[in-house]
């Protein structure tokens, strides 16, 4: 098994990837800590795990709250004793908001999810990987981080961000034993949009986000990027650290 008794915590793991990394790192033998804001979605995908003889617990988390955190990665550590691969993988859209029309609250709640909430995750959990001399990080990152119209303006930098902190933990705690990497899924089959009526969508950054669309050779499975997270979490990925895997079936290689 690619990650036996590997210690780890997986954030928005109650529905999509976040959920399909979960169902496979627990097939993997991963020790799991699964975090997400609903609690029915989460005692779900725990229980199938268990199941399944998988080893997982729930906590109940928002990844914008600090407190939030704390709890999520002390949990790893009270529950299973150490810490060995964290996930950020939570995250939100911004109903496509173009520049002009975006508000503070909106850019704010966005960063707090996106960016702020896996910098915590990180940062709690460096001291803790850096003690034991092993660790693995992979953030869910997304095409909109590499590119500049793949969505509105906050969710397109609050994943440039995403990317920028990948490659500066990933080099500068390398030599301590840490690897840190991200994956940019392309369009994927999630409920990421599930809280955004379409009446609600920007007009202008949908009509520009979706200009590329006919380009796109398909979307993807939650279950597809999941199996890149194993690849960026286990030994199989020894040598790859502080980079971005692009997951879009080609789409930005056009």
């Amino acid at each position: 098994m690619k990650l036996q008794d590997k210690v780890t915590v997986i954030t928005g793991a109650g529905s999509g990837m976040g959920k399909e990394m979960a169902l496979l790192f627990a097939k993997e033998g991963a020790k799991l800590v699964l975090a997400d804001i609903s609690q029915a979605s989460l005692d779900q995908v725990v229980a199938e795990i268990q199941q399944q003889g998988g080893t997982a617990v729930g906590v109940i988390a928002n990844v914008a709250k600090e407190e939030d955190v704390q709890n999520m990665i002390d949990t790893a550590v009270n529950q299973y004793g150490s810490l060995d691969v964290l996930v950020n993988n939570a995250g939100i859209m911004d109903k496509m908001v173009a520049a002009a029309e975006v508000t503070d609250e909106l850019w704010e709640r966005v960063f707090a999810v996106n960016t702020t909430g896996p910098m915590r995750a990180i940062r709690k959990a460096l001291p803790i990987m850096v003690k034991q001399g092993k660790g693995v990080i992979v953030n869910t990152a997304s095409v909109g981080g590499l590119f500049g119209s793949r969505a509105g303006a906050a969710y397109t930098a609050s994943k440039h961000a995403v990317i920028g902190l990948t490659k500066n933990v990933g080099y500068q705690y390398a030599k301590l034993g840490i690897r840190c990497n991200a994956i940019a899924p392309g369009g994927v089959e999630t409920n990421i949009m599930s809280d955004t009526p379409s009446m609600d969508m920007n007009a202008l950054g949908v009509q520009q986000a979706m200009a590329g669309m006919g380009v796109n050779p398909r979307t993807g499975k939650p279950d597809e990027i999941a199996k890149v997270a194993l690849f960026l979490a286990s030994d199989d990925s020894s040598f790859v650290n502080g980079t971005v895997i692009t997951a879009d079936a080609g789409w930005t290689a056009y």
